[in-house]
């Protein structure tokens, strides 16, 4: 039975899901004419400072962040890959979560404020963030997760795919929440989800992805990455829950994974809504607890101090 928090925050959801979400075609093609008229704002809170050290560098041509703990050695680091359907920035849910992989996680972050779509397309964007990615996994000691929500979580699989490629060092892990790993969006199990998601839409989100994708089709695995090869992935902690459409292809990547010997923690919460271990809700403090128990240990030999 979901939880008193989680009822209360689906009922927000229905009653403004057209706003909050990616359901109605017409409210999303406004927030992409929104954010190329005025770009949101996109660093991190200034309460991170209290706890972590935060600096920026924009080599890749955009911002990326480094988020570490105030005190105590770094034991791991993690690639965070925001969601926003490639329309919109990382926000305070994602700092959230941020803040948590650095303090309680003992974990390096490094928060990438790629282009968003239209202006960037994955052509641009993904060549960019695969040299970040292969600069971590290769020049950094310690075990490096690759994480994502939404289509975050599809970037984080759509890199491990381009490392494993091109003969990079792959990432230890991968976190995915509530991943989107299809843009076409055809598989038939997301006609039995639609009525209960109170936040996602297939035209609406096919429109992302078609801004997204820009010259490359739909199907391309840089854009749709469950259908290119999951063979060579490295450990995967999946988080789905059932009132979310992009569920019905998570479900697929597990299966697919599973069966080219993926090691894959496939966890779906009965009624939570799209990218819920987000949310302040026991559903979503329960998921960022075993997201942290799942982070991979490094050597003691590894250990880095800050």
């Amino acid at each position: 039975m979901p939880s008193l928090s989680s009822r209360v925050l689906l009922l927000v959801a229905s009653a403004l899901g057209h706003r909050m979400g990616y359901r109605d075609p017409v409210e999303v093609r406004r927030k992409v004419e929104r954010q190329q008229r005025r770009p949101a704002a996109f660093g991190p809170p200034k309460r991170l400072d209290r706890h972590c050290r935060v600096t920026a560098h924009f080599r890749h041509g955009w911002p990326c962040y480094e988020v570490v703990p105030r005190d105590g050695a770094v034991r791991r680091q993690v690639l965070y890959l925001h969601g926003g359907a490639y329309i919109e920035e990382v926000g305070d849910n994602h700092w959230n979560l941020v803040e948590k992989l650095a303090t309680s996680g003992a974990a390096r972050v490094v928060v990438p404020v790629y282009s968003l779509a239209p202006r960037g397309t994955a052509s641009a964007v993904i060549p960019e963030l695969t040299v970040l990615a292969a600069r971590l996994t290769a020049d950094e000691p310690l075990p490096t997760v690759f994480m994502g929500d939404s289509c975050g979580g599809g970037l984080a699989v759509t890199l491990a795919q381009r490392l494993r490629d091109t003969g990079g060092t792959p990432p230890a892990e991968l976190g995915l929440i509530s991943p989107w790993l299809d843009a076409v969006l055809d598989n038939p199990n997301i006609t039995d989800l639609q009525p209960h998601d109170p936040m996602l839409g297939v035209a609406a989100l096919r429109y992302c992805g078609a801004l997204w994708a820009g010259d490359l089709d739909l199907a391309h695995p840089w854009v749709s990455p469950v259908r290119g090869s999951l063979a060579g992935l490295p450990r995967t902690t999946v988080f789905a829950g059932t009132r979310d459409i992009l569920t019905a292809d998570a479900r697929r990547f597990r299966d697919l994974a599973t069966s080219e010997g993926v090691d894959v923690d496939y966890n779906e919460a009965p009624g939570q809504i799209h990218v819920y271990p987000l949310w302040p809700i026991p559903e979503g403090h329960q998921a960022c607890r075993h997201l942290l128990a799942s982070l991979p240990a490094p050597a003691s030999s590894s250990l880095a101090k800050q």
